[in-house]
């Protein structure tokens, strides 16, 4: 699926071209975070479609350009990253990317392995670190119209702004189609894929091809896909999904696609998951005989966390829903402490001393779980507290390790419904 092709008159010479012969398509990732998100997911798989389809696929990662910064989407200046911090986000990004190409050959394609090209990854920073920056404006510059680079949606917008644009980000398009005529010399690779916003800089590139070599070169967008609200896919509250899993655990990530709206649901179903039309077609049958079991959404979840994380990373996530609905203490036991923080997040974390004789009230208050004494005394002999999913309504009850304190020395509390806090106990 494609929202846009440079040339957009392409699309029968393309076909012809694919139906030949293997061809070679890219997609670049600049170094802006030390992790990729579920946003960058749609041409992650976009790629392995391609190579599902016998195709090489190459994945370039931004060393140079991410000192520059891509103004696509953007209405300020990128800040500037120092070397460490580009370096330690392109070797995690690189994790990221050969991960996901992993999970997908190992959990995912049923055919014989040797039928998937192997994926190469290229950093831009080992052919520009040679480059005479003369040589470079005198050769590669000169290919480059000021009219049309300035007519760049991504230029508009920027140029007639309050802040307006510095150089550094004017000239990322110069970069970017360097790039592609590099990879084009390099490994023939005539296609470029990215997001929609991308078709700027891919027609850029297209037209220093055009200019220097004269090869066909395509470019093909995918659409920005954004939820009913508008909202980016994998934003929330201004926090993005991430695909490290020390940044968003695995159990985040599923209760991510588990929450995908009825209305939503078999769109994503199509863009981020290898089922075909027709298996698509029976998962959303299956919906409307009993909606309530939210199967589509299950069946987006577990193959998209299966992508991510591995089928251990699904085990995890499968385990932590358990501890968390199930209600049940046994599921709780199973939990590492590292794991109990990261699926309660947002839950207050207290170290306390287990002294002898503390009760009940004490933890509470002790846990800040409560404003007051009195309204902890209230809330505990109402049955709105809990330790560990198990209903606590004695208020003079005394704390013990083996009742109420799990194998990890952690005790999950919970006042109400979805209030949670996490102890740490110092023994």
């Amino acid at each position: 699926m494609y929202q846009d092709m440079f040339p957009n008159t392409a699309s029968a010479e393309i076909i012809n071209l694919l139906n030949k012969a293997p061809q070679c398509v890219y997609a670049g990732f600049d170094p802006t975070a030390n992790s990729l998100h579920v946003g960058n997911l749609l041409v992650i798989i976009n790629l392995l479609h391609w190579q599902r389809a016998g195709h090489n696929v190459i994945t370039l990662l931004g060393g140079a350009t991410g000192y520059i910064g891509d103004p696509s989407g953007r209405s300020t200046d990128r800040i500037a990253l120092q070397k460490e911090i580009i370096q330690e986000n392109i070797a995690c990004i690189n994790k990221n990317l050969i991960t996901v190409f992993e999970n997908h050959q190992k959990y995912i394609w049923s055919e014989d392995p040797s039928k998937l090209k192997p994926l190469r990854v290229v950093n831009n920073e080992t052919w520009y670190r040679n480059i005479d920056a003369i040589q470079f404006v005198s050769e590669i510059g000169r290919n480059f119209r000021m009219g049309t680079m300035l007519l760049k949606q991504s230029v508009q917008g920027r140029i007639n702004s309050e802040l307006g644009m510095s150089f550094t980000e004017f000239a990322y398009q110069i970069f970017q189609s360097y790039d592609w005529l590099h990879l084009l010399k390099e490994y023939d690779c005539r296609f470029q894929i990215g997001g929609s916003d991308q078709m700027g800089n891919i027609s850029a590139g297209h037209e220093l091809i055009s200019r220097t070599v004269k090869k066909n070169v395509y470019g093909l967008t995918l659409p920005l896909v954004t939820t009913e609200e508008g909202d980016k896919f994998g934003k929330s509250a201004g926090n993005a999904i991430w695909l490290d899993g020390n940044k968003t655990s695995p159990y985040s990530l599923y209760q991510f696609f588990i929450r995908t709206k009825d209305t939503e649901v078999e769109k994503f179903l199509k863009l981020f998951t290898f089922y075909s039309l027709g298996e698509i077609k029976d998962i959303m049958f299956k919906h409307k005989q009993h909606p309530e079991q939210r199967y589509p959404q299950t069946c987006l979840a577990d193959q998209l966390t299966t992508l991510v994380h591995g089928k251990e990373g699904l085990e995890r996530a499968l385990k932590a829903t358990e501890a968390i609905y199930s209600k049940n203490v046994k599921s709780l036991v199973s939990l590492s402490g590292t794991e109990l923080e990261q699926i309660f997040s947002e839950a207050t974390v207290t170290s306390l001393l287990l002294s002898p004789g503390i009760t009940v009230l004490e933890l509470g208050l002790k846990a800040k779980c409560f404003p007051t004494e009195s309204d902890a005394i209230r809330i505990i002999e109402a049955g709105g507290f809990y330790i560990n999913h198990q209903k606590i309504k004695k208020i003079d009850e005394v704390i013990t390790q083996s009742a109420h304190i799990l194998p990890n020395l952690l005790s999950l509390l919970r006042v109400g419904k979805r209030n949670y806090y996490i102890v740490k106990w110092q023994t």
